[in-house]
């Protein structure tokens, strides 16, 4: 099947022109005028991009008492309409288990559900030395990138040395380290502190988890992947210390990247001291921050400080339990410690930071793509696979129409939750069709995708890796 999407203006990272696209056996055949197929997708007036690429997202993920709302199916159908055609999960670790049953474990979170492309990032939260010998073996299952966290004491946090030695085994193995950058001992001590005198409100989660520990943390991390000369991604910056500290390895020429998230962009701590417990919907970590961080972040990924913009994606009801529900944001209402961390996002990517980002002037077009597809492409082992159009990539293939309106609400979304952070918000240019290898998964707003087509994505080493 010759499947041709003719009359768009093609927008790639580096190029904008008008030509044709030839799709055939799951690849883009020939890009250029005067083509034929045998099945024909009209793109007159509308924007023919690469799909999206979400980096970081926790579907299925055990958290807190509970799992994140959206599984391998839920969560790629939202992806999907939000013009996303591939993203990173996060494997995480349970205590005691090895690499391979941690890899094995969300393979078959995956199976039979996947409907968009994936792939895995594991995040090591345990390693005695029999587990620090299976980091090589990762490369073998095409998994080329670890996380650590730096918070989250007595469960998902490491110390320092297990830090460093993996950054070691890394930078001996052509992975990229990925950090949770918080100071974990510090805030547990501020938690603590808070829970004493009482103050057991939503706001106190981003109280507790200050700014200048994310930089301190950042900082520190930086410093250590320079001495194992290991490669760093920081996920999920959200003010400018931490900022400050990257922007100032990569002057120095230090292998250092990092990302931050669209909901930085939009929401501040005050969210959080919302009436009641509605500010329990925007606790998530790093937690949000003030007007002159949200500034801070639209200058790094203008100057290039910031390489991706990504989601976090980790949905939980707000209201769980109800209707056969798991538990969610509820479970702490009598203690912010306990609410669940994590927002929606992966289906409004795309769509706010169009309209915010493009039409409002942050950033152009290409630099557009470039965040949200070919970066998360070159940085992760994917590229030309994943991340542009050109002969031989993947038909990951979204038709954009830069005119469309929608108004995002919880419910009217795909995610799997009772609210969405940006209510009511009108945006303008949406995906019309959306295509993983060739096969359309959503067309004028229907659902035409897969469970189970989805595949698992092997990918680079980094000193292997285009472009990175």
């Amino acid at each position: 099947m010759r499947t041709l999407i003719q009359g768009g203006t093609i927008v790639t990272a580096a190029d904008i022109y008008e030509a044709d696209v030839l799709v055939e056996d799951e690849k883009i055949a020939t890009i250029g005028h005067g083509l034929s197929g045998d099945t024909t997708i009209d793109a007159k007036g509308k924007y023919v991009i690469p799909g999206g690429i979400d980096v970081h997202t926790h579907l299925d993920m055990p958290f807190g008492g509970t799992v994140s709302s959206d599984d391998f199916f839920t969560g790629h159908r939202a992806a999907a309409f939000g013009g996303t055609t591939m993203h990173i999960d996060f494997a995480i670790q349970p205590k005691g288990a090895t690499l391979r049953e941690t890899f094995d474990m969300w393979t078959a979170k995956a199976k039979g559900k996947a409907a968009v492309d994936y792939g895995f990032h594991i995040a090591i939260t345990d390693l005695p030395d029999h587990i620090m010998a299976e980091i090589p073996q990762c490369v073998e299952w095409g998994v080329t990138s670890l996380k650590l966290f730096m918070a989250y004491k007595g469960s998902l946090m490491v110390d320092d040395a297990t830090l460093f030695r993996t950054m070691e085994m890394a930078a001996a193995n052509g992975l990229l380290i990925l950090v949770h950058a918080e100071n974990g001992d510090a805030i547990d001590i501020l938690v603590h502190q808070a829970e004493a005198a009482g103050h057991l409100e939503p706001k106190y989660h981003a109280l507790t988890r200050p700014a200048a520990l994310e930089a301190e943390a950042t900082y520190r991390a930086i410093r250590l992947a320079e001495v194992a000369g290991a490669p760093l991604y920081v996920v999920h910056l959200t003010n400018i210390g931490a900022l400050e500290a990257v922007r100032g390895a990569r002057a120095r020429g230090q292998s250092v990247y990092a990302e931050t998230c669209v909901q930085y962009f939009f929401f501040t701590k005050d969210d959080l001291a919302r009436p009641g417990f509605e500010g329990a919907k925007w606790v998530c970590s790093p937690p949000f921050r003030e007007p002159s961080d949200q500034q801070a972040l639209w200058r790094g990924v203008f100057d290039d400080s910031l390489q991706v913009i990504s989601t976090d994606h980790c949905p939980f009801w707000f209201e769980g339990g109800k209707d056969g529900r798991t538990p969610g944001k509820e479970l702490g209402k009598d203690d912010f410690a306990k609410i669940p961390n994590g927002c929606p996002g992966i289906e409004d990517r795309m769509m706010v930071l169009y309209t915010q980002g493009v039409r409002g002037g942050k950033f152009s077009l290409n630099r557009w793509i470039e965040l949200c597809c070919t970066n998360p492409a070159k940085l992760f082992g994917m590229y030309p696979q994943k991340g542009t159009l050109a002969p031989g990539s993947d038909a990951d293939i979204v038709i954009w129409d830069p005119n469309a309106t929608h108004t995002i609400s919880a419910a009217t979304q795909h995610q799997r939750t009772d609210y969405n952070l940006y209510e009511g918000m009108q945006v303008t240019g949406k995906p019309s069709v959306v295509l993983s290898r060739g096969r359309i998964l959503v067309q004028d707003g229907e659902w035409k995708g897969e469970q189970g087509a989805g595949k698992f994505v092997p990918r680079k080493q980094w000193d292997k890796r285009n472009g990175a």
